[in-house]
């Protein structure tokens, strides 16, 4: 607009006055009043589908008193995501403090001479053949971290005996000797928790794989077995002194 009016007076005759330039300022001024009335009708417009925006992405939650706030909202949602997360926790503790106990049941290691007379009572009323004293000291003695006790109070009512060597100067196997529980508190998983704790202890021990044998109509404990990932790697006829066969099972850790 200005190169225009300045071009105009170039061009006029220097006699004559000029008399446009009144009359083009106030049309500059009008078109200017025009131009800003414009500018604020946009922003105007411009700031209210900002706003919109905002509301549409906060999902209609940080709307409060007729204004936009998405960081209230942003701040509802991390709470109640926290508090959740918090009571998912709280859940998977007490799970877990369930599993320790198993309703009043204690797991605790091999400590003394004193706990041997409560391991062979309670493994000789299941065993298909007997054991002298000098076999439990030979597992027991020798590797005193791979056997767990089951107590109930005072009262022990499950056992497991293993141990772990090197097999054909190869492998580190382990090897579950015995395993019993008393049957009044059989099918509470106590026979399952006793062999985890074992198996646990040879992994720490950088076993390969774990072995044991059990007779062959022994289906509680196969399914036990079984269920823990073992698998049947060999039939053994005759292998007990009543002349039942045993099935070898096996779990590789590696």
């Amino acid at each position: 607009m200005e190169s225009t009016t300045l071009s105009q007076s170039v061009e006029s005759p220097s006699s004559e006055p000029i008399t446009s330039k009144p009359v083009k300022i106030k049309e500059d001024c009008c078109d200017t009043e025009l131009v800003a009335k414009d500018i604020k009708s946009r922003l105007s417009l411009v700031n209210s589908e900002h706003c919109d925006r905002k509301q549409t992405q906060s999902n209609g939650l940080g709307q409060m008193n007729g204004s936009c706030e998405p960081n209230a909202s942003a701040e509802l949602q991390t709470k109640s995501l926290e508090t959740s997360h918090v009571n998912q926790q709280s859940d998977k503790e007490e799970g877990s403090s369930q599993t320790r106990r198993d309703s009043g049941i204690d797991y605790v290691s091999y400590t003394s001479e004193l706990q041997m007379p409560d391991i062979m009572k309670l493994i000789q009323k299941d065993l298909s053949e007997p054991y002298s004293i000098y076999t439990y000291r030979y597992f027991i003695h020798n590797w005193p971290k791979l056997c767990f006790l089951a107590m109930d109070g005072k009262e022990c009512v499950g056992a497991i005996v293993c141990k772990l060597d090197i097999h054909r100067k190869v492998t580190k196997r382990g090897y579950i000797a015995m395993l019993a529980v008393d049957i009044k508190y059989r099918k509470r998983r106590i026979g399952s928790n006793l062999v985890r704790r074992a198996i646990q202890v040879m992994i720490e021990d950088d076993a390969d794989e774990v072995v044991l044998e059990t007779e062959i109509t022994n289906h509680s404990a196969l399914r036990l077995y079984e269920n823990l990932g073992f698998v049947r790697d060999k039939r053994l006829f005759r292998y007990y002194l009543n002349g039942v066969d045993a099935l070898r099972l096996k779990l590789w850790l590696r």
